[in-house]
């Protein structure tokens, strides 16, 4: 049975994570899902705590057909370990890590795969979509046509 295992933070789960699962689970027979935890997210990300917590960015990634395993990913240095702990054939990653010392030394360990990111789309995009000062009017579709726009403080406030 070949092992895939693959790390992330998984928050804001999207297309481009499913995608980047379902392309993983392709290359073996058991795929492992190493999530970040809290903590381990904001000090590699430097901003903020995940959008979800880490049980329930777990119980997300569990509930993905692809997904066979969810592990916890709390420091850099682990991943020797897991794959050593789970038997890992191949790492995957996107392709923003390619070239990242935090990654190439595992090749030493098993193989390494990293699988282009899925265009238009990212968690900090998501972020900044839904931050910026205004919403799609309901009813509109980017593949329809172009989205007419409001500003939030042209909304009435509830009262």
């Amino acid at each position: 049975m070949r092992r895939v295992l693959t790390y992330g933070t998984f928050d804001l789960l999207h297309w481009g994570h499913i995608r980047l699962l379902m392309r993983a689970k392709a290359l073996g027979d058991y795929l492992i899902v190493a999530a970040s935890t809290d903590e381990f997210a904001m000090r590699q990300k430097r901003v903020r705590a995940p959008y979800h917590t880490f049980s329930t960015r777990c119980d997300m990634l569990e509930a993905v057909r692809y997904v066979d395993l969810v592990i916890e990913e709390s420091t850099w240095e682990q991943k020797v370990d897991d794959i050593r702990r789970y038997h890992v054939d191949t790492v995957v990653m996107g392709s923003d890590w390619r070239g990242s010392s935090r990654f190439e030394h595992l090749r030493n360990h098993c193989e390494l795969v990293y699988l282009p990111r899925t265009p238009g789309i990212s968690t900090s995009k998501i972020r900044r979509d839904l931050l910026a000062d205004a919403v799609t009017v309901p009813g509109t579709y980017p593949h329809e046509h172009a989205p007419r726009t409001m500003q939030l403080s042209a909304l009435p406030r509830s009262t």
